[in-house]
């Protein structure tokens, strides 16, 4: 099958800003976008018409992805150190690699049997949810997503949410790398944001990697599907004694070297960037 011309310009462009070392862009064409008021987001879900929204998109989310998985064009192939998750009680922020649109949904797929029924919060970009991608706008808005924001009194908002969310015991993904590098192995150099959170919050981080290897299967691309393996890392805490600033840094650090670690003993060679 000939491979898309799409996927291959993407790949190029990953090239590129990998070899200026523009570890945070995006390498899609994202569509325009527009700020996110205040009044346009119920990031706690408060009203019944949103409570219901949530709920149906769910079930429509549950259904698309697991058609993926029925179809093997989504493959989690194994899960590694659940028992990380599952030693930090409360509330919580994971990290994971960000490479395609199920990663999401794979990082869920791993941790929704110990959840203790709550569901996983996912912190997106705001284009994603003033205009989404179709056919995801449902799932962009409804998801349990947590839009960030231009606009200074809905960033306002998202604080206060996102405390909430970890004072009842919930779980927010965070994708520390910020753009999406499609079927990118490697781990990035991160922005600072999950980790000013966490210390911010005094909430622990529990870190995930993803590494991927070709299956069998031709994706509609001519592309090889990737089989995911989902490292669950042990967790990072904020270091009180450090000040705020230095304690955001040291999280950052390790998540990274975490990172790093589970990418080199995982694919047997150092890491290098600017090479294959």
């Amino acid at each position: 099958m000939e491979k898309s011309a799409h996927k291959l310009e993407l790949l190029k462009r990953i090239a590129a800003l990998e070899k200026q070392e523009l570890w945070h862009l995006d390498v899609e064409d994202d569509p325009e976008t527009y700020p996110l008021m205040p009044d346009k987001i119920d990031y706690l879900n408060e009203k019944f018409s949103n409570k219901i929204k949530n709920k149906i998109a769910n079930i429509f989310g549950a259904r698309f992805f697991d058609k993926m998985i029925a179809d093997r064009q989504l493959i989690i192939k194994e899960v590694r150190g659940i028992e990380n998750f599952t030693a930090v009680k409360g509330g919580k922020i994971v990290t994971c690699n960000h490479f395609s649109i199920t990663d999401n949904y794979a990082v869920w797929v791993a941790l929704r049997d110990y959840m203790d029924g709550k569901m996983l919060y996912k912190v997106i970009r705001e284009g994603n949810y003033t205009n989404p991608p179709k056919p995801f706008g449902l799932f962009m808005r409804h998801c349990n997503t947590l839009p960030l924001s231009s606009q200074k009194s809905t960033l306002v908002k998202f604080m206060k949410a996102f405390a909430e969310l970890l004072k009842r015991g919930e779980t927010i993904l965070i994708y520390p790398e910020q753009g999406m590098w499609w079927n990118y192995r490697k781990p990035r150099p991160m922005q600072e944001g999950a980790f000013y959170l966490a210390v911010r919050n005094k909430a622990p981080i529990v870190p995930i990697f993803i590494t991927m290897e070709d299956s069998d299967v031709i994706d509609s691309d001519g592309f090889f599907v990737q089989e995911y393996t989902l490292h669950i890392l042990p967790a990072i805490y904020p270091d009180e004694s450090l000040s705020k600033a230095e304690a955001k840094k040291d999280m950052q650090n390790r998540n990274y070297e975490a990172w790093v670690k589970t990418y080199e003993e995982f694919y047997k060679k150092p890491l290098k960037y600017g090479e294959q």
